[in-house]
């Protein structure tokens, strides 16, 4: 299939040919949810210990005599059920939070998401972006000149100038074509790529 290509003017100056099984597959809902679940799950860190009744600073005497209280039955004050007892199933630090997806699945679904972006009008591609200068202020009149806010770029090479005058926006991310992930993918509203990083993510999901 061809996509229109477009310069830093936002001229069109004709069009690339792209592969049909990345930028023209059929939208798979479920492959695409494994993705990102996963991806989402395998950036999670376990930081959090709580303590179980074995852990929390209370007595092991037991609080009152089992019958002709008339209250319930209670053996120590570290029970779950108790205010300040200790957890049934507490969070440790060894806590294992990874989900395994297969590299074919994982193909699947970005070329599925890449495909949905090109069928929404999200995506578009520009023969080359670079910058001179390392200042914000000359990255944002770019944006202006090509219309973008919310703006995902994806370039073949991440030089510094291009990361340090990107990197105080807020809305604005750029990532190398082998650094791209279905989470921000999805997350922004436009994503700009450019002609060098199709030939890199042909590469990479074919």
């Amino acid at each position: 299939m061809e996509l229109k290509l477009i310069n830093e003017q936002k001229q069109d100056i004709g069009s690339i040919s792209v592969s049909d099984c990345l930028f023209n597959r059929e939208y798979n809902e479920a492959i695409v949810h494994q993705i990102v679940t996963s991806y989402l799950s395998n950036a999670r860190s376990a930081t959090r210990a709580q303590k179980d009744r074995s852990s929390v600073a209370k007595s092991n005497r037991k609080p009152w005599r089992q019958k002709g209280s008339g209250r319930a039955r209670a053996g120590r004050a570290s029970s779950p059920i108790w205010r300040g007892g200790g957890k049934v199933f507490p969070n440790t630090p060894q806590e294992n939070y990874k989900k395994k997806i297969n590299k074919k699945m994982y193909r699947v679904g970005m070329s599925t998401i890449l495909s949905r972006l090109v069928r929404d009008e999200r995506l578009s591609v520009i023969d080359d972006f670079h910058i001179e200068t390392h200042k914000t202020k000359d990255f944002n009149e770019k944006l202006k000149i090509l219309g973008f806010k919310n703006l995902l770029l994806i370039t073949d090479e991440l030089k510094d100038t291009l990361y340090l005058s990107s990197r105080n926006i807020p809305d604005v991310l750029v990532l190398e074509a082998d650094s791209i992930d279905p989470v921000n993918l999805l997350k922004f509203e436009k994503t700009l790529i450019t002609a060098n990083s199709i030939r890199k993510l042909e590469e990479l999901f074919l």
